[in-house]
Formats: structure tokens, C-alpha cells, sequence
């Protein structure tokens, strides 16, 4: 028996099972308390790690991180959540705590390892994995194992910039498409509804004489706000609790407003996956992450639109896009692969 584990942001898994199967025989989930940064996960991790051993009899141990990696090295690189992950020798510390040989890799590649293997990828010789949440990353599996590139980390479509305008490290794909970016647009155009109207209406084929323009606009700012008031009722009146989940339930019942954020989020996400797809030619793309339960109608539909739209037209048809189905187990899954592949 393996323990794969997954450290996030907000939540610590950890998984027992034999890592070629997509099973398990135990599983806890912790969660994550931000302000005790770093130290405080490693304490949970030594607890209830060195339990789950001395239970299952475990041979050897996967770590799937939720941030930048060396895997090379077993260290991981920073963490974009919690403070104290800046250079740490991870693998290291683990085999002395836990007595037991330790692999580390991205959560993204765990995850993207253990779709191609057990869940919506399989039987594909190259799938791009790929997951939209409080970020997005990537991963692509070539005949059951990893790439990783030259230097280790490879495959970060959230990372990618759209347009030759994004020459700042923030304008990325992430800052559009992600949940916490689709919440943050909402919530911008609630406060101030006259933006995105001034913006969409440079293209419509209306009549564009003064007083055309003057009531469109005005049309638009009446839908703005009767859209903005659904969404405070929906969160209760506090927009602290506006979620991408909220959004995604208000659009399905017809509200404009949510559904523009969601489409724009969906274009930049899919022109992103697009050029991954250009550069690496994969046979199926497995898409995952919180965002992606929205759905077929109101994120696959549109993402394989704007996909097809901005693809490398050759490519067209040699692929398809299909949802993830490991669910909240899909990095810990990924975990035990690399964890039994260790003990070989």
C-alpha cells in the first residue's frame, strides 16, 4: 500500500491505496489554516501521516503540492497561498519524519497523471490535463508519464498571456479566467455597470446616431442594475460571499451580467488551451477544477467554441474536450501513481 497526499491551500488529503487502480482504502481530509503558514501543514502532515503508516503498512510516499515545483529535487518552489513554502526541501523532510521514501510533484501534474491513467483520459497516448479553480494549471502525460520540460515545471496555460498588450507579470489568462477572477469581475461591474456597456456596444450593427447610442446605453445600465440586485440577493446583500458558484446558478437562471463575465472568462481560458494545443498536439484535453462544474451548457459549450475559434485550424478535429472524473480525489489519485512507480 501508498499514501498519496495533496496539499492545497485550503485543504490537506491524504489517500491510501495500492496507486495503479484509481482506488482507496482510507482517506482523511484536513483543513488548511492559512495564518499558521507552512509549519502548520507540516505538523499535519507528520500526524496524521506517520498514523495512516503504522495502520496500512505504506512502502512509500507522494506528495502532490499546490504550487511551483522542482520534482528533480523533491523541493518546492513557492507557494502562492501559504507562506513558508519558499524553497523547501519537502521530499527531504518527509523521509526523515516519515521514515519512508517520498516523491513531490505539482498538484496539476498529480492530477493530470491520474486522469490520464484511471479517469477521463485513458487509453490516450497524449492527454492536456487541465484545471480551472482559484487558479488554473496544467499538465500533459505522453504515453502514462509526466513532462516536464527542460527545467521541470512545463505546461501553464493560466500563465500564458493574452495578446502582445499583457507585457505585465499579472495581465495572464489566471486574472481573467479563474474563479477568483471571474468574482472579481462581477463584483467591478456591479459597481460601476456603465464599463462594460460603453465596451459592447463599439460593435453592434444598431443605428449608431446619437440618440440610438444614448438609449442603448440606457437600456443596458437598467439591465446592469436589475442584474447587479439579483446577484445581492443571491449572496444574501454580502458580496464577501459572492462565489463562482453563485455566479454560475445566477446565469443558468438568465442573468446577463453573469453570463457576459462567464462567456469572457471562457473566451480568454479557451484561447489558452488553444495554444497549448497548437505546440502539443494532444489527443484528448481533460479539463477540471471547481470552474469547470458550471457545466456543459454554460463553460464546455463555449470553451470548445472559442477553442475551435482560436485554434491552429490543422489541429481541428484531432481532439476532443471532456470533463475530469476523478473529482476531489483526482491529485491524491496522481500521488499514489508516483508513489508506487517509486517503490518499483
Amino acid at each position: 500500500m501508498f499514501l498519496g497526499i495533496e496539499i492545497g491551500g485550503t485543504k490537506l488529503q491524504f489517500g491510501v491505496g495500492p496507486g495503479d487502480s484509481g482506488s482507496l482504502t482510507d482517506v482523511k481530509r484536513l483543513a488548511v489554516e492559512p495564518k499558521l503558514g507552512a509549519e502548520g501543514i507540516r505538523r499535519q502532515l507528520e500526524e496524521v501521516g506517520v498514523c495512516l503508516i503504522r495502520q496500512h503498512g505504506i512502502r512509500a510516499v507522494g506528495i502532490g503540492f499546490g504550487g511551483p515545483v522542482d520534482a528533480a529535487a523533491g523541493r518546492t518552489i513557492t507557494s502562492h497561498q501559504i507562506d513558508g513554502w519558499d524553497d523547501f526541501p519537502l521530499a527531504n523532510w518527509c523521509r526523515e519524519q516519515l521514515g519512508l521514501p517520498v516523491v513531490v510533484a505539482n498538484d496539476s501534474d498529480s492530477a493530470g497523471l491520474a486522469e490520464a491513467r484511471f479517469g477521463a483520459g485513458q487509453g490516450h497516448r497524449a492527454v492536456l490535463y487541465t484545471n480551472v479553480g482559484s487558479g488554473i494549471g496544467g499538465a500533459l502525460v505522453i504515453e502514462g508519464e509526466i513532462y516536464r520540460g527542460g527545467s521541470g515545471t512545463a505546461i501553464e496555460p493560466g500563465h500564458l498571456r493574452p495578446g502582445l498588450q499583457s507585457d505585465r507579470p499579472d495581465q495572464t489568462v489566471e486574472s481573467i479566467a479563474s474563479g477568483w477572477a471571474i468574482t472579481a469581475a462581477v463584483r467591478e461591474r456591479m459597481a460601476d455597470p456603465m464599463s462594460q456597456p460603453l465596451r459592447s456596444l463599439i460593435d453592434e450593427s444598431r443605428p449608431r446616431g446619437a440618440e440610438s447610442v444614448r438609449r442603448r446605453l440606457i437600456e443596458r445600465e437598467e439591465a446592469d442594475e436589475k442584474d447587479a440586485a439579483d446577484l445581492r440577493r443571491k449572496c444574501e446583500g454580502q458580496l464577501d460571499r459572492l462565489s463562482t458558484k453563485i455566479i454560475a446558478q445566477a446565469a443558468e437562471d438568465g442573468n446577463q451580467l453573469a453570463r457576459d463575465v462567464f462567456d469572457r472568462a471562457c473566451q480568454a481560458y479557451g484561447w489558452a488551451i488553444a495554444q497549448v494545443i497548437t505546440l502539443t498536439a494532444p489527443n484528448i484535453v481533460v479539463v477540471g477544477g471547481g470552474v469547470s462544474l458550471a457545466g456543459e451548457k454554460l463553460f464546455f459549450a463555449p470553451l470548445r467554441r472559442y477553442v475551435d475559434r482560436y485554434g491552429f485550424p490543422p489541429r481541428l478535429g484531432t481532439f476532443k474536450i471532456v470533463p475530469a472524473q476523478l473529482g476531489e480525489e483526482v491529485v491524491v489519485h496522481g500521488a499514489l501513481a508516483l508513489a508506487s512507480k517509486l517503490a518499483q
